[in-house]
């Protein structure tokens, strides 16, 4: 299998697989941020796209101290041996890449299964890893970029800043729940401004992002680049699609995360097979992605989603 196929942007002389991480370090990065650093002789030739906010699939072991059952790599991602039960999977984003390690940066909170590894982490433990993909693509016609995130997608931000703000004026707009949760880039060049939103969003308080990207200059040759909460990330979505008139390389909206997902999912599921067909064949059709998620965004919308 290439690794163009499903994970492009890789050497093609890599051959994709779910590679075994093993936590090396574990640092505080921020009031709610950990860091861990995952490497061990199956990393010593994990690939990177060299693109900031390449994401990952993490697979953990059903309590921290076991090894962790790996799926198989496919054409279409992973799957797991028949009769081999899936092990919990969340994604995130790879916050450095070095030679044989990652450090991938955890947000402190109440619940959830990676947010619990993540706080009792140590040295030795591990949990498979599924090669990168990147979702930043920023097009040669941009002459500056808005960058847009709240707590979660910070550690992408923060890296799309320190590899592209030398060659393009970026502005950084970042939504923490206070000073203290405040990040910075290592070394984005002079070139980065950031916009502070303190106290806001991040599933303690309403979100202000939105109106910050209402309020910003988005010229016609500036990439804007959105990852937050999803009902915030639809917001935002429409005011660039629809009321800025943006083409869809102008801007990339990705929702990271999903404020009370628990009760999401319940009305989701509760809405019913017919429902969930209709989302499945907008996705399945060749329409263009653009529409597809207009059509999906109203179908949520109409439901309360």
């Amino acid at each position: 299998m290439s690794a163009s196929t499903y994970y492009p942007g890789l050497p093609e002389d890599y051959a994709p697989r779910i590679h075994l991480g093993i936590v090396t370090a574990t640092r505080r990065v921020g009031a709610g941020m950990l860091r861990i650093t995952l490497g061990g002789h199956d990393m010593h030739d994990y690939p990177t796209t060299s693109v900031g906010d390449e994401y990952v699939r993490l697979f953990f072991p059903d309590r921290p101290e076991d090894d962790v059952r790996l799926p198989f790599a496919t054409e279409r991602g992973w799957d797991f041996a028949d009769g081999v039960a899936p092990s919990e999977m969340r994604t995130y984003t790879i916050r450095a890449h070095r030679p044989g390690e990652v450090d991938i940066d955890f947000v402190e909170h109440d619940g959830g299964i990676a947010a619990a590894w993540a706080a009792q982490a140590r040295p030795g433990q591990q949990v498979g890893v599924n090669p990168p993909k990147a979702l930043y693509d920023r097009p040669v016609w941009a002459r500056r970029q808005i960058l847009v995130a709240d707590e979660p997608a910070l550690p992408a931000a923060l890296r799309i800043a320190e590899l592209t703000a030398a060659d393009v004026p970026t502005t950084l707009v970042l939504e923490v729940r206070g000073t203290e949760h405040q990040l910075l880039p290592d070394a984005p060049g002079d070139a980065a401004e950031i916009v502070w939103l303190r106290g806001t969003g991040n599933g303690h308080a309403p979100s202000e992002l939105a109106a910050a990207v209402r309020r910003a200059d988005v010229a016609d040759d500036a990439y804007v680049w959105v990852a937050s909460e999803t009902r915030v990330t639809r917001e935002i979505r429409t005011h660039l699609r629809r009321e800025r008139s943006l083409p869809a390389d102008a801007y990339k909206i990705v929702g990271y995360w999903t404020d009370r997902a628990e009760e999401w999912r319940e009305r989701y599921d509760a809405l019913g097979e017919e429902f969930h067909n209709r989302v499945r064949e907008l996705y399945d059709s060749d329409r263009e992605t653009e529409e597809i998620v207009d059509e999906v965004q109203r179908l949520y919308e109409a439901a309360g989603l």
